[in-house]
């Protein structure tokens, strides 16, 4: 059988219906759990092509149990899993190899399957996905600014099949957007990334530094995408797939020409004249939003050089201005994880990041 792509939330809500469903229906009748396609993933953030299936793609699903079954059947249910489970789902494997390892690619067997169903309890899962439970009391200021948008992407992302416990729904209803001061704070931030370096496009090449002007509106084509990713109220993914979720955002689609400009351009003057006309564009977004007193977002001279700008601290101090809660007023233009660390492999620390935004900002506790 020759396997038909097909996006990866529906094929593992194939294998869901198909294999898993009955399979507990007849030897766990009953017991409540939720079954899901969440986490990593391309799938999940319905970003997988053809090219996906060649690792860590395939029929794969979170089976969340309440603590007490988890730890009364969760190898159990495992081990059923691997023996019963049919070797494919529309001609795609269901298991997969090399067992153990962190990157896996379906691989045709004749003997058990090693499947990608993770059996776990709900609030463990979520605490290894996040860092911790949004279940356990409310979300707290630390808990928002230490995850990464990653990681809040793939909770609130992905597929629900079946929530039979109902902590999952609620979850991701929690997790589903900043609070509106913490919004406004990393709004805030973000402009004041910008504005930290607007002016650097064209005085780099003033200075003969082509290269260097090339390499600041790129950086700043970054940050303004991670902006309207923020004013659309979505979560950033990761760099892979950063271009992927600002260019499905239709209200970026004339931002997105002018940054398409400004890195094709040859001329400094139109590179920075077409970064500073996307950041006016993102100024009038969020003057729409009625998220804090409008700001004048025209394109103007930094100070007496002749470089274009729009002067982007001005956005920060209106949005900071329109915080109410004084524990987020008091923090320092700083922001979320994302926002000022950069290292792959520091974001994925959970731990370390919480330590790290604590520090930053000044947090104490869990809070």
């Amino acid at each position: 059988m020759t396997a038909i792509f097909r996006p990866g939330l529906e094929l593992c809500g194939i294998l869901y219906e198909e294999a898993v469903r009955p399979l507990l229906d007849e030897v766990y009748p009953g017991m409540p759990y939720t079954a899901a396609r969440i986490g990593s993933g391309s799938e999940v953030l319905g970003f997988d092509t053809e090219r996906s299936p060649d690792h860590e793609w395939g029929p794969r699903l979170q089976l969340l149990l309440r603590p007490e079954h988890a730890a009364a059947y969760a190898s159990d249910l495992s081990r059923l899993l691997a023996e019963r489970l049919p070797k494919e789902v529309r001609g795609w494997p269901t298991n997969f190899a090399p067992p153990g390892e962190r990157v896996q690619v379906m691989t045709p067997t004749a003997g058990p399957v090693n499947h990608r169903i993770d059996v776990v309890g709900t609030a463990d899962w979520l605490g290894g996905a996040l860092g911790f439970d949004p279940l356990d009391g409310p979300v707290g200021l630390l808990d928002w600014l230490a995850t990464p948008g990653q990681r809040l992407l793939e909770v609130v992302s992905g597929a629900v099949y079946h929530d039979g416990l109902g902590g999952l729904t609620a979850a991701r209803a929690a997790l589903s957007w900043y609070p509106d001061d913490v919004w406004r704070y990393l709004l805030a931030c973000q402009w004041q990334r910008i504005s930290q370096e607007e002016a650097f496009v064209g005085r780099t090449a003033e200075v003969g530094d082509d290269l260097g002007s090339r390499v600041v509106a790129a950086r700043l084509a970054r940050e303004l995408m991670r902006l309207c990713l923020l004013l659309a109220r979505r979560y950033a993914p990761y760099g892979k797939w950063l271009g992927t979720a600002f260019g499905r955002l239709p209200e970026a689609a004339p931002i997105a020409a002018l940054l398409r400009a400004s890195l094709a351009a040859d001329w400094p003057s139109e590179r920075g004249r077409a970064l500073a006309e996307a950041c006016s564009l993102a100024g009038a977004w969020q003057n729409r939003l009625d998220v804090c007193n409008e700001v004048d977002p025209s394109v103007r001279r930094y100070h007496g050089r002749p470089f274009p700008v729009v002067h982007a601290e001005r956005f920060t101090a209106a949005l900071r201005d329109a915080v109410t809660d004084p524990a987020v007023r008091a923090m320092p233009p700083v922001g979320g994880i994302d926002q000022f660390v950069d290292s792959t492999d520091a974001l994925g620390d959970l731990s370390g990041c919480r330590a790290l935004v604590r520090a930053a900002l000044g947090l104490t506790g869990e809070g």
